[in-house]
């Protein structure tokens, strides 16, 4: 649907801290600041209906990471009391060039794409992938954070799929979902991964939590 001539030079950008967005997935939000359904209601009205989700800085709440990825509002139910649930489908990454100044009350940038071509062409796949080995590590992960998985769905999903859901849902401080999100590619995007449940494991430390 998108190539890179037709994704716009300023897009609204949505700060918050821990939400990842990556190409191709899909991220449920809930609308309600006024601000924010401002946002939503100007962003419907153009032909693109991009937002671009970013992570605010950890030092300084006020700045920007460089680095977002912008979705599409392809689904969007109001509430009685005038609040939205969104789904933005990953589009591609970007790059804030600067951020505009003006009188809408939520935040714009002027944004740069090239650097993330890639992000608008088909799945990546991870050739070095080894899916026996990582499916315990991440079983054992799991375990630790009292999650529950589908782990049937797990094994089958497609390398993309997999990967880049585990990044988004998993519960990993803002500065390691931004190092996954800025991975260059699905391979790198793995291997951050895999050390960062590793390191989990361990406790921050060099010796495996018991169980």
């Amino acid at each position: 649907m998108f190539n890179q001539a037709s994704l716009p030079p300023e897009i609204p950008v949505f700060p918050l801290p821990g939400a990842l967005l990556l190409p191709r997935a899909r991220l449920p939000l809930h609308i309600f600041e006024p601000r924010y359904l401002a946002m939503l209601d100007d962003t419907l009205k153009t032909e693109h209906r991009l937002i671009g989700m970013i992570q605010p800085c950890p030092a300084d709440r006020k700045a920007l990471q460089r680095v977002g990825c912008a979705g599409r509002v392809t689904a969007f139910s109001e509430t009685e009391d005038g609040r939205y649930m969104i789904t933005l489908s990953g589009v591609s990454r970007y790059r804030i060039a600067h951020e505009i100044e003006g009188f809408a009350p939520y935040r714009k940038c002027q944004v740069k794409w090239s650097e993330y071509e890639q992000d608008l062409g088909p799945p990546e796949r991870d050739p070095g992938f080894d899916r026996e080995a990582f499916l315990p590590l991440l079983s054992r992960y799991f375990v630790a954070q009292e999650l529950q998985a589908d782990w049937e769905s797990l094994s089958e999903a497609e390398d993309e799929l997999l990967i880049n859901s585990l990044a988004m849902l998993c519960p990993f401080d803002p500065e390691e979902k931004q190092a996954l999100l800025e991975a260059p590619t699905l391979t790198r995007r793995r291997e951050t991964l895999e050390a960062l449940l590793e390191y989990a494991m361990r406790g921050g430390s060099g010796e495996e939590v018991m169980q």
